[in-house]
């Protein structure tokens, strides 16, 4: 995948949001953490989603994990709607990913470069541009 340089990289699951940013080349990705921002999860709207018998089985949805996905995605909203972002890769955990859809702004929607839909936020900064350079 190419990512620009100078573009951030979202790392999300249910717990964690680390951002980073690019400061190789497009198709040989150099990563630093600049940021790992504190969220308060408030958005607990997935649990109006999340009213069927299987999703309520034990270890399918957790609403805490879904409501930072969702904090994760308001932070990227403002940030692109503040300008402070030209362009963003998410990385995150299928479940965290498909919530944070949900709350995508256009602006942000805008400025993607793409998403990956793969656990790595315990992951080094090479084996996280490794599989960037890979996807």
């Amino acid at each position: 995948m190419k990512l620009p340089h100078n573009a951030h990289v979202a790392l999300v699951d249910g717990t964690t949001f680390v951002v980073m940013r690019n400061k190789g080349k497009p198709f040989e990705p150099e990563l630093e953490t600049v940021a790992k921002p504190d969220l308060e999860a408030t958005n607990f709207s997935a649990g109006v989603r999340h009213q069927d018998p299987t999703s309520q089985m034990p270890g399918r949805n957790d609403l805490n994990e879904l409501a930072h996905g969702a904090a994760a995605a308001e932070w990227l909203n403002a940030k692109a709607i503040a300008d402070e972002i030209e362009a963003v890769l998410v990385i995150a955990d299928p479940k965290t990913l498909g919530e944070m859809r949900h709350h995508y702004h256009g602006e942000l929607e805008k400025r993607l470069v793409g998403e990956i839909p793969k656990t790595m936020t315990g992951e080094t900064s090479a084996d996280i541009a490794q599989a960037i350079a890979a996807a």
